[in-house]
């Protein structure tokens, strides 16, 4: 029973992970190629921060859901 809860889990944290990752504005594109990069540093803030921290913590979490998987999976 457990376990099914922690695979489900694990399975919205990963999906969620991806959506936050592809959200991420690198601003590197194909007009860098162009010479639309200005080449220059900027700080993240905003929505691009909170995306950028979100994506850390559900990588944390994911984690600890698969080693917590793992872990109860080789008890059984």
């Amino acid at each position: 029973m457990l376990q099914n809860i922690l695979i489900w889990a694990q399975l919205i944290v990963s999906v969620l992970l991806a959506i936050s990752i592809l959200l991420q504005n690198r601003g590197a594109g194909l007009s860098a190629s162009f010479g639309g990069d200005f080449g220059g540093y900027y700080t993240k803030r905003g929505m691009e921060k909170f995306l950028n921290w979100g994506a850390i913590a559900l990588a944390v979490i994911f984690i600890g859901l698969a080693i917590t998987n793992i872990y109860l999976g080789s008890r059984s």
